[in-house]
């Protein structure tokens, strides 16, 4: 059986399948190495991959669940082979990533319900925040949406030229109050930029905060707030990024994030320059939050909607 959707095209496929060649290289090339020949899963083999899934960053609660999931599905089955082993694997991590309400989407979509559609996009410095939230919005120009983006990160002037530079590059409107302006005062002036001109969308991207700094954290109450005063209920999604290159680095900031803020989805970047792609697992299976896109690559093209079967399959490829 292939968990490989039709409307994956055979470009998507091809990124994907590349941006993941470290992670299978290392991560699925030691499961598959383990799985050879295997006939049976007995102490050795459970031993092993757990001792590689803990060394590729999947965490131990997930793989404690992995394990016992896998056990449990081989219970009453005395003789296997190995493509079936590998196909009960692929089962038992789809269904963890299910758990989480990941949706296999087929392309780029938001709830329309709402105009404009107000996206908060957070993360610390360095993880592709900036970059993802452009290659975003180029998806959604494509499909001849409005944006507005949004400059609330005003503690760093290369951070406001960066997102302008992506607003030009996508032909969208900017809004900035310059360096030094209160983060939620911008937050609150784009969403009214926003109304104003009718856009369909709005994406403000806040500072690049340590998740160590309380009270830099504590700001994204308050841009939250902001938000919801001038559209009620917004901002309708917030999105956070994360590099898994940082592996379990990445669980301690999701961690962080959600104890401040309200996280309703996950963007993972730099998936193509990591070892260690299980950290999706592990991200997924512990804060039950949405993998909503993943970074494949650095092309404006290499941002990707998470689909957890294609993922698993192209894993065990």
């Amino acid at each position: 059986m292939s968990f490989f959707k039709k409307y994956f095209t055979k470009d998507k496929k091809e990124d994907l399948d590349k941006g993941l060649e470290k992670t299978k290289k290392s991560f699925f090339g030691q499961i598959a190495k383990a799985v050879a020949g295997k006939s049976t899963v007995d102490e050795s083999f459970l031993d092993e991959l757990e001792g590689i899934l803990i060394s590729s960053d999947v965490g131990l609660e997930t793989t404690i669940k992995i394990i016992e999931r896998l056990e449990s599905k081989v219970a009453d089955v005395k003789y296997f082979n190995t493509s079936e082993l590998n196909e009960i694997l692929k089962s038992v991590i789809v269904n963890i990533l299910s758990e989480n309400n990941t949706e296999d989407v087929e392309d780029f979509t938001y709830p329309e319900e709402h105009k404009p559609h107000i996206i908060l996009v957070v993360g610390v410095n360095g993880v592709g925040k900036t970059t993802t939230i452009g290659k975003l919005t180029h998806q959604y120009v494509k499909k001849g949406k409005t944006v507005v983006l949004g400059a609330a990160d005003t503690f760093r002037a290369a951070a406001v030229d960066q997102l302008k530079i992506w607003a030009d590059r996508n032909n969208v409107d900017f809004y900035d109050k310059g360096m030094n302006a209160d983060p939620a005062a911008v937050a609150y002036e784009t969403v009214q930029h926003a109304i104003n001109t009718k856009a369909d969308l709005a994406i403000i991207d806040t500072a690049g905060r340590l998740h160590t700094k309380k009270h830099l954290m504590d700001e994204l109450t308050k841009i939250r707030k902001s938000i919801d005063k001038k559209l009620e209920g917004a901002p309708h999604e917030v999105l956070l990024v994360l590099d898994a290159t940082t592996g379990q680095n990445a669980i301690e900031q999701a961690n962080k994030f959600t104890e401040s803020t309200k996280v309703t989805a996950l963007a993972l970047t730099k998936l193509d320059g990591s070892a260690k792609g299980g950290v999706v697992l592990g991200i997924s299976d512990q804060f039950k939050i949405p993998i909503k896109y993943i970074g494949v690559g650095e092309g404006i093209e290499h941002l990707q909607v998470f689909n957890k079967s294609s993922f698993v399959d192209s894993l065990f490829e």
